[in-house]
């Protein structure tokens, strides 16, 4: 691929939005041409998966949830990340095969290899030049989300919240080319941190 992929990890309100979005407009003003994009979602018919899987109001049984993630997922990468990456762009994407990895693995229970294969699947095994997996402190998440609307996701418990960052931790540290972000800290001192890392990897000179 010509472009350069960097994906933003990380539990829910650690900040990945408002840091794609500062890093997008940064690039953007260097002069490079940026994709910002999400999962689930990033695409017409991923968004209306999006919209099913996150609903509060919707019981989704565990294995169907894994199934409408991969298959937005598979939607979102063939028909926007792939092209992009092959015009020579810059791909920020908040979310991606991590995500799974760490929600439906660790929180669900799914078992790993099944993720693992159907990410593969998914993705034609497409992986991150650059993963940044932000991590805070629990507090952060009731104190960030107090006036936010919750989905589905959001709307779990304690429990299910530390599994889920343990798994973040545990996949980031076996991962190529992956960073843990130390996402407790001020916002300006985050984008900071990021821009070291992508001249550290190459991306920014």
């Amino acid at each position: 691929m010509k472009g350069k992929f960097i994906v933003f990890e990380g539990p829910d309100r650690s900040g990945k939005s408002t840091q794609a979005n500062l890093l997008s407009k940064y690039l953007a003003e260097k002069g490079f041409d940026v994709v910002l994009t999400r999962e689930p979602g990033g695409d017409s018919v991923a968004e209306e998966i999006r919209s099913i899987v996150l609903d509060p109001s919707h019981k989704v049984a565990p294995v169907a949830e894994l199934l409408l993630y991969e298959a937005a997922r598979a939607q979102h990468t063939q028909q926007k990340i792939i092209p992009a990456l092959e015009q020579g762009k810059i791909v920020l994407c908040e979310r991606y095969t991590m995500s799974t990895c760490a929600y439906q693995g660790y929180g669900r229970g799914i078992d790993m290899d099944i993720i693992n294969r159907l990410n593969d699947i998914a993705t034609l095994n497409l992986k991150p030049d650059l993963t940044l997996v932000f991590l805070m402190s629990d507090k952060y998440f009731t104190e960030r989300g107090e006036y936010l609307f919750s989905d589905r996701l959001e709307q779990e418990d304690e429990a299910f919240r530390m599994k889920m960052r343990k798994g973040y931790r545990e996949i980031a540290q076996k991962t190529k080319n992956a960073v843990i972000i130390d996402a407790d800290r001020p916002v300006a001192d985050i984008q900071k941190a990021l821009l070291r890392e992508l001249t550290s990897y190459g991306i920014l000179d």
